[in-house]
């Protein structure tokens, strides 16, 4: 729903940010006074050359979220560091969120803002190989051996199904694929 300029209730803006700063931008916004931040966050862990590392990243990367009087606010917002523009339609039309579904993602995040992805496999579970030659088979697990950080999955060699032990690095469930293509969206 659109809203004017004139308008001095407390609603949910969006806030476009520079890329990769949705949390700087987050944290210069709370500074001001009567403006509330949410910058859900989402927390994974991805394989580099130093090994397994935990990476931080924003839910909705280049945005961010603040709670604020458009006719008082909006120009320190705007003005705020890292700030690119608070989202408008028009010269003077800002669309506001409505309170629901900031709650609803506000209860799915942690105190710390972050939603931790983890994954953890089982026997019976759909799982994609994400990198070797055998990159985007899809396959079931069949065995799991977490001191090792290994699995065992069918596959069809010459023909027949074996069984093939693989790194957990190697592979991605199939949830978790969807997860990250469709799911996380404005």
């Amino acid at each position: 729903m659109a809203q004017n300029r004139t308008d001095d209730q407390l609603r949910w803006y969006c806030i476009h940010t520079k890329p990769k700063s949705e949390h700087i931008a987050a944290a210069h916004i709370a500074q001001l006074v009567d403006v509330e931040v949410f910058c859900p966050r989402i927390r994974f862990q991805k394989k580099t050359r130093r090994g397994k590392v935990w990476f931080n990243e924003a839910l909705f990367p280049g945005y961010t979220f603040a709670k604020f009087a458009v006719a008082q606010n909006v120009r320190a917002v705007n003005g705020s560091h890292a700030v690119l523009r608070v989202i408008r339609f028009g010269q003077d039309s800002y669309p506001s969120i409505p309170d629901e579904i900031i709650e609803e993602w506000q209860h799915a995040v942690d105190d710390k803002k972050l939603i931790t992805i983890e994954q953890s496999f089982q026997p019976g579970d759909e799982v994609e190989i994400v990198e070797g030659p055998m990159m985007g088979i899809r396959t079931i697990i069949t065995r799991v051996f977490p001191a090792q950080e290994r699995i065992r999955i069918l596959l069809d060699l010459l023909g027949e199904l074996r069984e093939v032990e693989v790194s957990l690095d190697s592979v991605c469930k199939k949830e978790n694929i969807r997860l990250a293509s469709s799911e996380v969206s404005l």
